[in-house]
């Protein structure tokens, strides 16, 4: 009896942490959404509609660069796929990212970064492994869109990044870098282990509510 006492608290216990996280999660969503909506918001960041309407895929990410000489780099965030001829959204894919930077490196950033993913491709290269997202930004929208404002850089064919940075950050580096699904996030907030291409195009997993409206909110930004 004791035993089957100890077993139902832990059973309750662990059912508890698993909500925990996967409001955490949520909140995650969430905080991506009103950074997204204040960068739109902003005349010289915002990204053109048209680009978000040919999107293929996207990511949201919130990213931290720090340290001196030799610097630490991380993210975590959130990527969709569009349904078939620019149908709906998909549910979410937790990803996060790395990045490795050396030279004469100081300062500390704090960035939120939006991937578009212009082909079906470059959505699949991000559900097999990863997509990469280093270098510095360059260029205006204009030079992708005929639009004015945000600067942004191609990483890769396909993808586009655009940025929203806070704080300094100098020197010379080399880097590379890569956003790839975050399976354990996943896991977590599925409840059971589901692999991109099943969440993207397998139709695997039903958006949240806190994921329903950040693909209302892009859409309305891809008017």
């Amino acid at each position: 009896m004791k035993r089957l006492v100890v077993g139902l608290l832990l059973l309750n216990f662990a059912s508890a942490a698993l909500a925990v996280d996967q409001l955490a999660l949520d909140n995650r969503i969430g905080m991506l959404t009103v950074k997204f909506e204040a960068m739109q918001a902003k005349p010289d960041k915002r990204i053109p509609a048209g680009l978000l309407r040919q999107a293929q895929g996207i990511v949201l990410l919130d990213r931290t660069k720090a340290g001196f000489l030799f610097a630490y780099e991380g993210g975590s965030g959130v990527g969709m796929a569009r349904g078939p001829g620019a149908g709906a959204w998909s549910a979410p894919v937790f990803v996060k990212a790395n990045q490795v930077s050396v030279g004469f490196l100081a300062g500390g950033q704090k960035s939120f970064m939006v991937i578009l993913l212009m082909t079906t491709n470059a959505v699949h290269r991000l559900a097999s492994g990863s997509v990469r997202f280093g270098g510095e930004a360059a260029g205006t929208a204009g030079d992708v869109s005929g639009g004015t404002g945000t600067n942004f850089s191609s990483s890769e064919d396909g993808v586009l990044v655009f940025r929203d940075s806070q704080g300094l950050y100098g020197g010379a580096a080399l880097k590379g870098g890569n956003v790839s699904p975050d399976t354990n996030a996943d896991i977590i907030y599925y409840g059971q282990y589901l692999s991109a291409d099943q969440i993207f195009f397998g139709h695997e997993a039903k958006p949240s509510i806190a994921a329903a409206h950040l693909a209302r909110v892009i859409d309305q930004y891809s008017k």
